[in-house]
């Protein structure tokens, strides 16, 4: 294998010596560390698929954390992993080494998640080449190949670089093998998704609320569905009390949080999905359904993809995006 890069990258000598006459096709067992939420989990869908066509004689083990299993692709790999989570503390170190150490020795093993557990499993089981993206230079002395990472590409686009060092020849935009019919309603609708996994990431909710009334006048022949969370504190009562405190508004409707498939299907079916930065949205993308995203504090260039229907609102000074540029943003979308 070529190693097709000159900066942006860094191979160890030894790697590029060992590995020089070894074809893709010899590769038999390939594992993915990704310990995350819902979002960043459903980034890995395209990675896995490419991996699966560059390699095309290799088994896959995804590697997953205990307290994140909503999201895992199961369905595109031959074994899952999972690691001990915080959801565990109680279990003691030994046994913890030893879930570990149940990853096994893969022919290559690329860890996505750069976490002190993600390391752990690195030490504890053996490969031919381990490939990473660490956070810090430094931590490149645990691995053979490192891409390193940018805050202003698209996440799946870091994750797909690994493949694209080895030679790949990566689709474009990405495919995420979501295979689910969209829905169909009586009426083409919106969907808005109104809460995040931290406050800070957030839209106020009076602002969603004064954009929720607007849309649904100007796009009255819609509907307009607000789509809960799985925690309580997701509820969208609050919103929903704002936007209506002068009455019903009838195309106006609530969500509750469905199953995975069912979340996908109704994604997919959507107009355009409106929101902050959180998982829903990067499942909307990759059902290659129209997004606006709303960002304040966050690294927005990281979940923004430069491709598709996908717009992002934001201030150069990190304030908080008005309801006039979230609006038009939402018009210019349409109109594509």
């Amino acid at each position: 294998m070529k190693f097709w890069f000159t900066r942006g990258a860094w191979v160890s000598k030894k790697t590029q010596e060992k590995y020089k006459n070894i074809a893709p096709e010899e590769i038999k067992s390939i594992a993915i560390i990704r310990h995350a939420a819902l979002g960043d989990m459903i980034l890995t869908r395209a990675f896995i698929g490419e991996a699966r066509k560059f390699f095309p004689n290799a088994s896959i083990t995804l590697s997953v954390v205990s307290n994140y299993n909503y999201g895992v692709p199961s369905d595109m790999v031959d074994h899952v992993h999972v690691a001990i989570g915080s959801d565990q503390r109680h279990i003691s170190k030994r046994d913890q080494i030893r879930k570990a150490k149940e990853l096994g020795y893969h022919d290559i093993i690329f860890d996505m998640t750069v976490s002190t557990r993600s390391l752990l499993l690195c030490l504890v089981n053996k490969a031919g080449i381990k490939v990473s993206f660490p956070y810090r230079n430094w931590q490149r002395i645990f691995y053979d190949i490192c891409i390193f990472r940018s805050d202003m590409q698209f996440e799946a686009e870091t994750l797909l670089d690994m493949l694209r060092l080895f030679g790949a020849n990566i689709s474009m935009p990405p495919n995420s093998h979501i295979n689910v019919p969209a829905t169909k309603r009586d009426k083409p609708y919106f969907v808005y998704f109104t809460t995040a996994s931290i406050a800070n990431k957030c839209w106020p909710v009076e602002n969603f609320a004064e954009l929720l009334k607007k849309l649904s006048s100007q796009y009255s022949g819609y509907n307009h569905i607000v789509l809960e969370g799985l925690a309580e504190w997701e509820s969208v009562s609050n919103l929903i009390g704002l936007t209506t405190s002068r009455g019903e508004i009838k195309n106006i409707k609530v969500q509750k949080a469905m199953q995975l498939d069912e979340t996908y299907a109704f994604l997919k079916g959507a107009v355009a999905v409106i929101g902050n930065d959180t998982g829903i949205r990067n499942l909307a993308i990759c059902c290659e359904t129209p997004t606006v995203g709303i960002f304040s504090s966050e690294v927005l260039y990281r979940y923004w993809p430069r491709y598709g229907n996908h717009d992002v609102v934001y201030n150069a000074d990190g304030s908080i995006p008005s309801v006039e540029d979230v609006l038009a943003s939402v018009n210019k979308l349409i109109k594509i």
